[in-house]
């Protein structure tokens, strides 16, 4: 073994090239898929929901002022999430051939990174199998008339979670089998739905919508402003990515060059982005310009817009699909958190800490906090932001290559994450007592985060507080 290195980076072995595939065999495929998860592009209209329903907080949603600044919001989010939250890492893992936890080293340290970002991924893991059992419980008891909160959502949320997490922990390689070719369930309905909708597009106008919601959710807080709807859906859209963005080195150690980890990115997410929220935001748009969104409760999701486009029967078939198509994803969550699990806790059986694990998901799910996504991205965002800004800035102070693993605790790694994670999360902070003051100070917190991240890590690295550099064994030349 190495001088120092603990025994989980003395033994990592990088992917050989030989062992690589192109990019649309692998990075692409599995991002795109991500972006086409429904509970993704159904917020996208919606922006906020307002008590995690299908209204929006802000009168109009994403689309106040317009389907054209709704898209160029987009546009901007998802270039933010492939040129900051993704590029890096995925550069990192296709130059070294090595996982997020191993390459992650050289920001955090050998201890260090074995919680940043190893353990908190595996965390933040619950919060997304809380998220999609909410919602995939939303789906599928929707059609018999049930909706949050209820005993049914309740129940079905609670096995939904329990088991994905028995599956992520047990059988994850079954689920793969039909992983591949479930996200085409919400393409195809994706373009079901704009076919059935396109023709209202023309007749679709913003100001009439911005006063429907008005009237039907008197408590909205008004319309957002073009910056507003910019803000908002860079904060949604990033803070959703951030995770798969960090996430990028696991790609990346499977791609051949650069080229590939740039036209994965490019690709899959990018542009799998732009198609699904663009393609929600046009449904939304439609429907309302050809009077099937009707007008009572002002709703803006695509998904609980389904039945008066499609149909009653058809758009219950179309929910079921939907939440079933989603069911690998929480699989893949729970496989996450379970190996996390089981890596940073040896000595806990793996039934214990996972139980423990899907106990805190259900809760978040039948309590109804899952469905806050604005809240639970927030988090995420709050708290990869820094990691993947430290990253990209370890990244360029090494020459655009793996620096390699520092010993210890790297300090220039952590002091940036705690204070980006702070910038990140000023609105949860704006709400304990005496710092109200700090609440919408910061207009886009994961970005912000991430801003934080790169420039503090480069700052304290040149103070002198990075820690040294351990020399990895000869199996492993990753540094090119």
């Amino acid at each position: 073994m190495a001088s120092g290195l603990p025994d989980y980076v003395a033994s990592a072995t990088p992917i050989p090239q030989k062992n690589r595939a192109p990019w649309y065999k692998n990075t692409a495929q599995t991002y795109a898929g991500i972006m086409l998860w429904f509970v993704f592009w159904s917020a996208v209209p919606v922006g906020d929901r307002a008590g995690g329903g299908p209204v929006s907080t802000f009168a109009g949603g994403t689309l106040a002022q317009g389907l054209l600044v709704g898209f160029l919001a987009l546009i901007a989010a998802a270039l933010a999430c492939h040129f900051l939250f993704y590029l890096v890492p995925g550069l990192l893992g296709m130059k070294t051939g090595l996982p997020l936890y191993i390459v992650g080293t050289s920001t955090y340290g050998v201890q260090g990174g074995f919680l940043m970002p190893g353990f908190l991924m595996g965390l933040l893991q619950l919060g997304w199998v809380a998220v999609n059992a909410f919602f995939a419980a939303v789906l599928l008891c929707a059609p018999f008339g049930y909706a949050f909160p209820s005993i049914p959502h309740a129940i079905v949320a609670a096995l939904w979670a329990s088991v994905g997490m028995f599956i992520g922990l047990k059988g994850i390689k079954y689920v793969a089998r039909v992983a591949t070719f479930l996200p085409l369930v919400p393409l195809v309905i994706l373009i079901v739905l704009l076919a059935s909708t396109i023709g209202g597009l023309g007749a679709f106008d913003s100001d009439a919508l911005v006063k429907t919601s008005q009237t039907a959710a008197p408590a909205s807080q008004g319309a957002l402003t073009t910056f507003g709807i910019f803000a908002l859906l860079m904060t949604y859209v990033v803070g959703f990515f951030a995770t798969a963005g960090a996430a990028g080195a696991d790609f990346g150690m499977n791609n051949r060059d650069g080229r590939d980890v740039q036209l994965g990115g490019l690709v899959g997410i990018a542009l799998a982005t732009v198609f699904a929220g663009g393609v929600a935001m046009l449904v939304v748009a439609g429907a309302y310009g050809s009077g099937t969104a009707g007008t009572e409760k002002a709703v803006m999701d695509p998904t609980a817009l389904m039945n008066g486009i499609l149909g009653t029967k058809a758009g219950a078939v179309c929910m079921w699909l939907l939440a079933l198509a989603a069911f690998p994803t929480v699989c893949i969550s729970s496989f996450i958190a379970a190996n996390c699990f089981k890596t940073t806790l040896p000595k806990v059986n793996p039934l214990v800490s996972c139980g423990i694990g899907v106990t805190v998901s259900i809760v978040l799910a039948v309590t109804g906090w899952a469905g806050d996504v604005m809240a639970v991205f927030s988090i995420i965002g709050a708290s990869f932001g820094p990691v993947c800004g430290a990253m990209m800035g370890d990244y360029l102070l090494a020459g655009r290559k793996w620096a390699g693993p520092r010993s210890g605790w790297n300090l220039a790694g952590w002091i940036s994450w705690v204070i980006g994670f702070a910038v990140g999360a000023v609105e949860f902070i704006a709400k304990i007592p005496g710092f109200e003051a700090l609440a919408g100070k910061i207009p886009c917190p994961p970005v912000a985060a991430f801003i934080v991240g790169l420039v503090l890590y480069t700052i304290l690295a040149k103070m002198g507080l990075e820690s040294k550099t351990l020399e990895m064994p000869d199996t492993v030349s990753g540094a090119s």
